[in-house]
């Protein structure tokens, strides 16, 4: 119990630190003169259409909400007013579809019916919502707070559970619908943000999305290293069935969000990094990993895989300078995104950290 108690107070003292609200208090602006912004206009030439649709080559071209609430918050983030609307503009277009503020989930080209599963995903609502909230405060736009704000206050009603142990903490569904079970509740840790849901809570004052957010932190610190799917039961964390129970592509943003969040204490992240120290010498980043024994299962050799735990060992060895790999935009969409979020991450809160 006073272990418990220490990891929540110490991750709600993180996500309430100086750095945990830089966003929020300069708009996460970064300079039109700042290196990075090279990696960002690469970004956008490889993956942003004219039209604002965010492009996941390797999923049949489609766009998710996923993609554009990265590319909405990556737009206020490098300031730029021209991308971040042509972005808001396709997705409440395409994706906003829904009764309830949230966003459809996937965009399919080329197809009669282009959204076939009407059903959010809620990583891609928070990061969309808090892109927005972002973009509001740095271009003084009225109508993006409202539809940050209405997006908040859905993730908070629709997709924010009570645990199903009977305590008083929260969980988040990856959906509004389909989730629940019998057994338990279907949960995705790399799902959670707490960065964006603490700022998110924060602009638009649901408190329960920034006590989530304390919640699932100190939840996936507990889980060793992260699954990519896990069915939470009242009486303890079991593999979903017929979902991925390992440590994989999905698992890959749980540290880089605990890193771009500042809680550089989380037990999940000193796991990560473990595994990743003791994977035997190869081609490639390990990816993909056994959470049972810590077995290497699957390397990647895309550049954007490399770049979390290059971040990663840095943050916590205490050595300066990290091995992040120069962005490459002819990655895939999925790697590029991670290896710019990390750049972003390393530049806001890391400057020990610079790639080397």
């Amino acid at each position: 119990m006073r272990r418990r108690t220490l990891l929540r107070l110490a991750a709600a003292t993180a996500l309430a630190s100086p750095a945990g609200r830089l966003l929020a208090q300069e708009g996460g602006v970064l300079p039109s003169d700042h290196p990075l912004q090279t990696a960002w206009e690469s970004w956008k030439a490889a993956f942003l259409l004219p039209a604002g649709r965010i492009v996941d080559g390797p999923q049949q071209n489609a766009s998710h909400s996923e993609g554009q609430g990265y590319g909405a918050a990556l737009a206020a983030i490098f300031g730029d007013e021209a991308a971040l609307r042509r972005i808001v503009d396709w997705t409440e277009t395409n994706l906003a579809r829904r009764d309830d503020n949230l966003l459809s989930w996937r965009w399919l080209p080329g197809v009669t019916l282009a959204v076939p599963d009407e059903n959010n995903a809620t990583d891609g609502d928070l990061f969309y919502g808090w892109g927005l909230a972002l973009a509001a405060q740095r271009f003084g736009n009225a109508d993006l707070a409202k539809r940050a704000t209405e997006i908040a206050r859905a993730i908070a009603l629709h997709c924010v559970r009570p645990h199903p142990d009977g305590s008083e903490r929260l969980v988040l569904l990856p959906g509004a619908t389909g989730f629940e079970t019998e057994e338990g509740l279907v949960l995705n840790p790399s799902y959670y943000m707490p960065r964006a849901m603490t700022e998110l809570a924060a602009f638009s004052g649901q408190e329960r999305l920034a006590r989530c957010a304390q919640d699932g932190a100190l939840w996936i610190g507990g889980l060793g290293l992260a699954p990519d799917w896990v069915l939470v039961t009242s009486t303890g964390d079991l593999p979903a069935k017929g979902l991925s129970a390992h440590s994989g592509y999905d698992a890959m943003r749980v540290p880089l969000f605990l890193l771009w969040s500042g809680l550089t204490a989380n037990p999940a992240l000193r796991r990560f990094i473990e595994v990743q120290r003791e994977a035997e010498p190869g081609t490639g980043t390990p990816v993909v990993f056994d959470r049972d024994t810590g077995a290497l299962l699957e390397r990647s050799a895309d550049p954007g895989f490399a770049s979390v735990p290059a971040l990663a060992d840095c943050a916590l060895s205490g050595r300066p300078g990290a091995a992040i790999p120069p962005f490459d935009a002819r990655q895939p969409y999925y790697p590029a995104t991670l290896h710019l979020m990390t750049l972003v991450a390393q530049v806001e809160g890391f400057s020990a950290c610079a790639p080397i």
